[in-house]
């Protein structure tokens, strides 16, 4: 295991075990739907982010997968020319679209992986699946929201 890779388990370790063990099944799906992928984390005030890209510029990331303390979504980071004919993609900013994971099975659904293709298909710089992967820890915000609710 690289350094990155156990700062990331660190990271997810803070959340319940429960979205940690979500998180952990939806990266690995990402990473087998995108292999080449460069991810990009991002250990941020609201979330924990893991972005996908072809290089380590943010700006060409395809892909993120944000984990927050009651929820994961997978984000389209160039979304809003994403063709949605499914209508499975939520927001309206002018670039990211997402998707919320709401159980271990959702990025497995045709729709979302028709989306996923696409998306590889239309992306500004595509990822050269035949790259290793690699992780890099791009920030850890030093002030950050808990990673797990409030119990009542």
């Amino acid at each position: 295991m690289t350094a990155a890779e156990r700062q990331l388990e660190g990271f997810l370790e803070r959340f319940t075990p429960e979205i940690a063990s979500d998180a952990r099944i939806a990266l690995a799906k990402l990473r087998a739907a995108v292999p080449g992928a460069i991810e990009l984390i991002y250990d941020n005030y609201n979330a924990l982010v893991v972005g996908f890209a072809p290089t380590e510029r943010a700006s060409k990331a395809i892909f993120s997968i944000a984990v927050y303390p009651r929820k994961i979504n997978l984000f389209f980071l160039q979304g809003a020319e994403l063709p949605d004919p499914d209508g499975i993609l939520t927001g309206d900013g002018k670039v990211v679209r997402h998707v919320s994971l709401d159980d271990r099975t959702t990025i497995d659904r045709p729709a979302v992986r028709r989306a996923i293709a696409l998306a590889l298909d239309m992306a500004s710089v595509p990822i050269d699946p035949k790259q290793p992967r690699r992780l890099v820890v791009r920030s850890i915000s030093p002030t950050q929201r808990p990673r797990r609710p409030k119990t009542k």
